[in-house]
């Protein structure tokens, strides 16, 4: 028995053709032991090769009666996996259109085997010539904007060829995303539970340009930027409720502190403002429970304040003008670097692998 025919494959259909039959036959025929297909509602006029699979004592024929898309597919073939599949080490994912070549499933099967609790990816080289220039844009967008937005550093954020540790799953199922958005959102909660991510390289293989893919690059990695999007309008929201109570404590403290109630103002419209961008960016934003997370928060808005006023009066002496100007872009790159300071420390939770949330 071949150290990686514990592993089980896995594979989500939505209008498969003939390719299908094969690759399943062919990866039987390699020494894979369990595969499950997911029929994610796919047209009457397919039924018939779904049929095929299910005459096959490895296959097991999961199905859906409407399309709900690639991720809740996964998830499906996921909960199944833990009631069936006690001492298997994982699930390789694997395409429905013959794109992952049977020898690279087995690789990645056989790293999984080896690094049972890492994520591992298969990923494809964008720097042939012949890549679809819808696929190697996609790539390369989706990629930046994982780094930047999500603090996560891969080769090939879009491969669906992903080997799965089984304690990982469990986790997975309380994931967000139906369709593409979730096999991007499995690389966040590795970044997220301080999962390791192996890269295993595998052959690039596309038929008919690609035309097969569901996946929107635009539409896709707008859903990936969504976090720092709302980053932002966490930010914007404060700065407008500091601005809006600095006037208020204005009127109120004015003549109850005679020299001094601007600077109170000041300082009651900051803390307020800055609680309530802690609670959004806590709950919306990051979504975390990390320990210690107010104080880190409150430390990091310190540091900034000082920074921004230590910056702009450098520069300021620097080049003698453009007070403002200055503040705005100092203050814009500040705001860029709290972004990261946030993500990757004030909500950063430390989870161990199989803890359930």
């Amino acid at each position: 028995m071949n150290n990686y025919s514990s592993v089980t494959i896995l594979i989500p259909a939505y209008n498969p053709d003939h390719k299908l039959t094969e690759l399943v036959r062919n990866t039987v025929k390699e020494g894979f032991q369990k595969i499950i297909v997911v029929n994610d509602g796919s047209r009457q006029e397919c039924h018939h090769i779904f049929d095929e699979l299910k005459k096959i004592n490895q296959c097991t024929v999961l199905e859906h009666n409407l399309n709900q898309g690639k991720g809740q597919a996964l998830k499906t073939a996921f909960a199944y996996f833990l009631k069936n599949s006690a001492g298997s080490e994982g699930l390789v994912t694997a395409d429905a259109d013959g794109q992952h070549a049977v020898e690279d499933m087995k690789k990645v099967a056989m790293r999984l085997y080896e690094r049972p609790d890492s994520l591992v990816l298969g990923v494809r080289d964008f720097s042939a010539a012949n890549i679809p220039f819808r696929s190697k844009f996609g790539n390369v967008l989706t990629k930046g904007v994982a780094r930047f937005a999500c603090g996560i550093n891969v080769s090939d954020t879009q491969t669906g060829l992903r080997g799965i540790p089984a304690s990982f799953l469990e986790k997975l199922l309380h994931v967000g995303g139906q369709r593409y958005e979730f096999e991007m959102n499995m690389l966040i909660e590795c970044k997220t539970n301080n999962i390791d991510i192996e890269e295993v390289t595998i052959q690039t293989i596309y038929i008919d340009e690609n035309e097969s893919s569901h996946f929107h690059p635009i539409i896709d990695s707008i859903k990936i930027y969504s976090v720092f999007f709302k980053f932002a309008v966490s930010s914007g929201l404060s700065f407008v409720l500091d601005v809006l109570l600095f006037a208020l404590f204005v009127m109120l403290l004015n003549g109850v502190f005679v020299e001094t109630y601007i600077i109170f103002a000041t300082i009651f419209a900051r803390v307020l403002s800055a609680l309530f961008n802690f609670t959004v960016n806590r709950n919306v934003v990051f979504k975390s429970a990390a320990p210690k997370a107010i104080l880190k928060y409150f430390t990091l808005a310190v540091v900034q304040m000082l920074a921004s006023a230590l910056a702009v009066y450098l520069i300021y002496l620097m080049v003698g003008f453009g007070e403002v100007g200055i503040k705005i872009i100092v203050d814009f790159l500040l705001f860029l670097v709290s972004f990261v300071i946030q993500r990757e420390w004030v909500f950063k939770k430390r989870i161990k692998l199989g803890e359930v949330q």
